[in-house]
């Protein structure tokens, strides 16, 4: 379940917690979710104030088929950025690989931090397994194991791609979102597994103490971290809002 889409019934209940004063997180455990995804659904969708069950669902159903709509005839591998005019190869190419070395820095492993910054550097954002295969001169069982930890982790969606009979992942202009949502959950574990190690080893104790104050430490980083980001997406959506109706281009055929 948490890792299906949201349901109409889901986005009805969403619109219940919001009018019944719960927090993000309080619907998100109503629902199993993650937190981050009900984040994202308000915030896209009106905001705590305007959001409305139906819409929402609406406005996702009209952004899923547009998502599936592919080229006429046999669509082309993904343009990636080195391939395109007007760009300095060599210098996009080390580019990605610099990125590529800070998201492992972040503590991605290697093959996964290749491919998200390979499908990051794309103009649609978007690219199949054989396109990454291609890209990448890896095995197939190598991007789709990348593939399926990232989508995991909320940082790529996984779309049909009609024409072309396979699928496609997609990164949403949210990645660093929810990238920073993963660091908000990580930390929330930090802090009950430091807590429960203050208990064990004894209240007043020196490694009791040591545990307790990374506990107090990390859960104050936590909550600035996560009313940073809902003001963030407060901003980043009303900027979005007069747009709304163009959509993102996710389609890899498309000229970028």
């Amino acid at each position: 379940m948490p890792g299906s889409r949201l349901t109409q019934q889901d986005r009805r209940h969403i619109a219940a917690g919001l009018a019944d004063g719960l927090s993000y997180a309080g619907i998100a455990r109503r629902l199993d979710r993650p937190t981050s995804t009900v984040t994202r659904e308000v915030m896209r969708n009106g905001g705590p104030v305007g959001y409305r069950a139906d819409r929402a669902h609406h406005e996702a159903g009209r952004r899923a088929r547009r998502g599936g709509r592919g080229g006429t005839g046999s669509a082309p591998a993904a343009a990636f950025a080195t391939d395109l005019p007007g760009r300095d190869g060599e210098a996009v190419r080390d580019y990605e690989k610099r990125l590529t070395e800070v998201l492992v820095a972040m503590g991605l492993p290697g093959m996964t931090a290749r491919v998200l910054a390979c499908i990051g550097i794309t103009d649609s954002g978007c690219a199949t397994v054989a396109d990454l295969v291609q890209r990448l001169n890896v095995s197939p069982a190598s991007v789709s194991k990348a593939v399926g930890y990232l989508e995991g982790q909320g940082l790529i969606r996984r779309e049909c791609d009609a024409r072309r009979r396979r699928d496609r992942y997609v990164i949403d202009n949210e990645m660093w979102f929810e990238a920073m949502m993963a660091s908000v959950r990580l930390n929330a574990l930090l802090v009950a597994t430091a807590r429960d190690g203050a208990a064990v080893l004894g209240p007043g104790t020196p490694a009791g103490n040591r545990l307790n104050d990374m506990a107090h430490l990390l859960e104050h980083v936590s909550h600035d971290l996560h009313r940073s980001i809902e003001r963030w997406l407060h901003g980043y959506y009303a900027r979005r809002a007069p747009h709304a109706h163009g959509g993102d281009n996710c389609d890899p055929t498309s000229s970028q």
